[in-house]
């Protein structure tokens, strides 16, 4: 893997790494199929046990469409996050900047068949996008949607503070 160009902005702390995964909202995944290359916006739950390195995150979808087929196919996946924290002013156009936290990385996709396991990848989706929120789930509900799991194999954190 590359090196990342400005490395001041690393961020390599596990802990810290876990706070910028919780204060985004939305997963960018992207990936390819037939058609070509695409990016989807989705809600997403993680899992970050302590004795692993890296994240796993969860999506949901309808059982039938493009990004649903695309994540059949079992093919690598690329995932982002961002936090955007604001203008940096400058004493010049060009001078100006952005404050932001990022994640990026990629991994590999895999539907979730298990039941226990879709039933928990809903609650920590919930648990996620709308906090205190109730997680009663209906067998129907649960029955129309995908599930997959993105196991991160990569990731890298990056951050420019405000000033």
């Amino acid at each position: 893997m590359k090196a990342m160009r400005l490395a001041k902005r690393a961020v390599n702390d596990a802990a810290r790494v876990l706070e910028i995964i919780e204060a985004c909202q939305v997963l960018r995944i992207g990936a390819v199929d037939d058609e070509g290359m695409f990016i989807v916006p989705v809600n997403y739950g993680y899992v970050w046990d302590e004795d692993a390195s890296l994240p796993h995150f969860y999506v949901h979808s309808a059982r039938e469409g493009r990004k649903t087929d695309a994540f059949r196919l079992g093919a690598p996946v690329a995932v982002e996050l961002d936090w955007d924290r604001g203008n940096i002013e400058g004493d010049y156009s060009c001078a100006y900047s952005r404050s932001y936290t990022s994640i990026m990385g990629s991994g590999n996709v895999c539907e979730v068949t298990d039941e226990e396991e879709r039933l928990r990848a809903l609650e920590l989706i919930m648990a996620h996008a709308a906090p205190g929120a109730s997680t009663a789930f209906t067998a129907e509900g649960i029955g129309r949607v995908a599930i997959f799991r993105i196991d991160v194999t990569q990731l890298t954190a990056k951050e420019r503070l405000p000033k």
